[in-house]
């Protein structure tokens, strides 16, 4: 069955990405009328969203933003489609990335890259940046699978479209040792800011105006491997037309404080939603888990998230006193 849904899933997929540009963006206008007025997809989290990161911006101000977004995030549904069908030379008109020699002279220096980005502009976009650099490069991008499976086998195909490996987060470990052995030179996308399970946070940052829980699994990796770190950020210059710059965070992670690489990564994440907020995965309920909820329900022992035992847990104080 599951066969069946992808392969009705694909053909759809692929008839839509063959349409060009203008006839996507049309089409990307209509849905957009459908999400935002019609079905609301998700409206109260992306207000609550904008509402809380942005306190000082006034009401009208936060609307405008929000439409924005919902413009722009149907525009990334049909980008992400039209993979599945561009060829590499008209890809090249769309998507430019400025400083790949940059990352090319690291590879020729002997060591391997991490790029961390997140979810801003159309980050499947970038499993295409391989077109800036030589065909004997690895380029790919790290990512938690669907549930779905028929979906899953659709976003692997977009992301392996232009040439990029996408590597299911558990595996990236075994991925990056088999190339090292082999040696092959390689660069792979980190999204950094999906929300961690309650298990899994071992740092909170300041981010938007929230105490924000960090997955530090990435840097954990980037410091074990001593590979050069760079935060990768994506500009949208207007519709259909993005820019990818390589920003060097340091070629020595395992010199560095711990989690001073995410500190960093997320520092510069935060100036680029800033500038042009619109262009920011809002719809996300990434703030869902609380600083004050994990010191109640968990304790840290010797570097693991472990639960509270009932005894050890603070007593909730009586709103009546």
């Amino acid at each position: 069955m599951h066969k069946i849904t992808y392969c009705l899933l694909y053909g759809i997929c692929y008839a839509i990405s063959l349409l060009p540009f203008k006839v996507l963006y049309l089409l990307s206008d209509a849905l957009y009328a459908v999400m935002y007025h019609l079905i609301r997809y998700r409206r109260g989290i992306v207000r609550s969203n904008l509402s809380s990161s942005f306190p000082e911006k006034e009401e009208q101000e936060i609307v405008a933003i929000e439409k924005k977004f919902y413009h722009w995030f149907c525009d990334y549904f049909m980008e992400a489609l039209k993979l599945l069908s561009i060829s590499e030379a008209k890809l090249r008109r769309h998507l430019v990335i400025t400083n790949s020699d940059e990352i090319e002279a690291t590879f020729q220096e002997g060591q391997d890259v991490a790029a961390f980005l997140g979810h801003y502009c159309n980050w499947e976009w970038l499993t295409c940046v391989g077109i800036g650099l030589p065909k004997n490069r690895i380029v790919g991008l790290v990512y938690h699978p669907l549930y779905n499976q028929a979906f899953e086998k659709l976003f692997r195909k977009i992301r392996s479209s232009v040439g990029g490996v996408p590597i299911p987060k558990k595996d990236i470990l075994r991925y990056l040792l088999d190339y090292n052995e082999k040696g092959i030179r390689s660069i792979f996308g980190y999204v950094v800011d999906q929300g961690p399970k309650w298990e899994n946070i071992h740092l909170w940052l300041p981010f938007l105006n929230h105490d924000t829980p960090v997955f530090t699994g990435a840097e954990r990796i980037v410091r074990k491997r001593k590979q050069a770190v760079y935060y990768m950020e994506m500009i949208r210059e207007k519709r259909g037309k993005y820019v990818c710059t390589y920003h060097l965070i340091t070629k020595e992670p395992q010199e560095l404080g711990e989690y001073e690489v995410t500190r960093r990564v997320f520092e510069l994440l935060e100036q680029t939603i800033c500038r042009q907020p619109e262009f920011y995965l809002w719809s996300h309920n990434r703030w869902k888990r609380t600083h004050e909820e994990f010191d109640r329900r968990f304790e840290v022992v010797n570097g693991k998230v472990l639960p509270r035992k009932a005894e050890q847990q603070p007593a909730a104080s009586n709103p009546n006193e």
